[in-house]
């Protein structure tokens, strides 16, 4: 790829997600995942990319195209850290020394097989959703009722909404932080910073290199960071209007929103997109905050990965170019 310093910047609908010792990258035609693997080789695949808006008509209309990004961005992204999961701890027949494996490994291996890497991803999903509905959705309701909900303020729904809300951001504050102190979690951060300094680097016309990549930052306001933070804080705006006081009922009522709050979220991140101006930076000001602990610093290797990943999305006829006019339904 050529030098391109002297073109005028661009805004690029091109978005990423970081994997376990990999990026996967999507573009308006085609998803590539580049995964570096325990010998140090970067393995590549290639798909078509399939978007639920063209299948279904629906989710090209306001709103529902949040909800179509959203759940784009879950399938794709949870088959990328499939592949991804399995090629990083791949190891050849040759590389495994016969009589290392204990007892319990050698049953796991010998009942599931291939398949161990997908049921450990899937139990490990299916209590994260269970811990997120619970953190998220009930504890910030039981936490008011139990001590706040007699004082003044508190006790009107704009009060314990707000309140609510407050408990939910400082939870995910305090989660992501917990995380990032996780070895293994903290190589994913690096490789979501290695994601946003590479598209940065294309956004702003500079040939993909290990080193022009390392000149930019790591914080885009186009992130999947960026919208959970969106969705907490649309969040306290919906929670006044939610007439149960019951921490259970409340909750339940929270989660049949959650198409809602990703609507709206997505539609702000989507203006933030299109225009920079006062108004969207101060929208975009929490996302890119709570990057600073999403993300950080990668090495050369995984700005490689990166750079890898992206060339094989980038369209050669610039259809992923954000404008005011252009029809922008996936960004994360």
């Amino acid at each position: 790829m050529g030098k391109r310093g002297s073109l005028k910047k661009i805004k690029t609908s091109i978005g990423g997600q970081a994997l376990m010792e990999g990026i996967m990258m999507r573009g308006p035609k085609k998803t590539a995942i580049a995964v570096r693997l325990p010998n140090k080789e970067v393995y590549m695949e290639e798909r078509k990319t399939e978007y639920i808006k063209d299948k279904y008509k629906i989710f090209n209309l306001p709103l529902m195209r949040g909800i179509g990004s959203v759940i784009d961005s879950l399938k794709i992204g949870h088959e990328a850290m499939m592949i991804s999961a399995q090629k990083a701890t791949e190891l050849g027949e040759e590389e495994k020394s016969e009589g290392t494996e204990s007892k319990f490994e050698e049953w796991l291996d010998k009942t599931f097989g291939d398949n161990i890497t997908k049921i450990v991803i899937g139990i490990g999903s299916a209590i994260g959703i269970c811990l997120s509905i619970f953190l998220f959705f009930f504890l910030p309701s039981w936490i008011y009722n139990s001590t706040v909900f007699s004082l003044p303020f508190f006790s009107s729904k704009v009060g314990r909404s707000t309140f609510e809300g407050i408990i939910k951001l400082l939870i995910f504050l305090l989660y992501m932080f917990l995380i990032s102190k996780v070895k293994d979690i903290k190589r994913v951060f690096q490789y979501h910073g290695a994601e946003h300094k590479t598209i940065f680097c294309y956004e702003n016309r500079e040939a993909l290199t290990v080193e022009n990549v390392k000149k930019f930052r790591r914080f885009h306001p186009r992130c999947g960071t960026s919208f959970i933070v969106l969705m907490l804080i649309v969040g306290i705006f919906v929670g006044i209007f939610i007439p149960f006081r019951n921490s259970v009922l409340r909750a339940i009522f929270k989660i049949l929103c959650i198409p809602l709050f990703a609507s709206l979220g997505f539609e702000l991140i989507r203006l933030c997109a299109k225009y920079d101006n006062i108004l969207t930076r101060a929208i975009a000001a929490p996302g890119l905050w709570m990057q600073r602990i999403s993300t950080a610093e990668p090495t050369d290797d995984m700005i490689e990965v990166a750079i890898k990943a992206m060339e094989k999305v980038i369209p050669e006829n610039g259809e992923d170019q954000i404008d005011k006019d252009s029809k922008l339904n996936n960004m994360f």
